[in-house]
């Protein structure tokens, strides 16, 4: 499992029009600059979180883009569902079939399973960051992440021999 690079340049061109602060607009040619990626990437991916209804345009010698809400209000779940979708969706199974015209385990299968509980727990971690949470360094976000992770599993013990038998 892993972002692709438009999931990940997507998010951190929102967290670039977040940390420009409110009312502010940044065109895709300073977007580009800034992100180190090229003007055409940063227009498709300006696009994608303008039609996801993230981020809106403006037009205009003085247009560019901004966020669409305060950055309070828009968390890295939304921002990566916008952008690509989940790790594991339904679909998932569907693409490792292996030779066969559909899985052998498509009827009882623990491996889907785990990979449906990675999604709820990257599901809860990202729904419960903010674009705003991201406007940090790297050492506070580290804490950030570490304090949730440790009220998640406080509240949800991952105890596997409660769960067999």
């Amino acid at each position: 499992m892993q972002l692709s690079s438009q999931e990940e340049y997507g998010l951190r061109c929102l967290l670039r029009l977040a940390q420009a602060g409110p009312g502010e607009i940044l065109t895709i040619p300073e977007i580009s600059q800034a992100e180190g990626i090229s003007v055409p990437h940063a227009a498709k991916l300006m696009r994608i979180l303008r039609e996801g209804g993230l981020a809106a345009s403006e037009r205009g010698q003085a247009g560019g883009y901004h966020l669409t809400r305060p950055p309070e209000a828009i968390t890295a779940k939304e921002a990566i569902q916008v952008l690509g979708g989940d790790f594991f969706g339904g679909e998932f199974c569907g693409r490792f079939s292996g030779h066969e015209d559909h899985c052998t385990h498509s009827i009882d299968c623990s491996i889907r399973s785990l990979w449906r509980a990675v999604q709820r727990v990257v599901d809860q971690l990202l729904g419960h960051t903010s674009l705003r949470d991201l406007m940090c360094g790297e050492r506070e976000m580290d804490r950030f992440v570490n304090d949730l992770v440790v009220i998640a599993a406080s509240a949800n013990t991952l105890d596997s021999t409660a769960n067999h038998g």
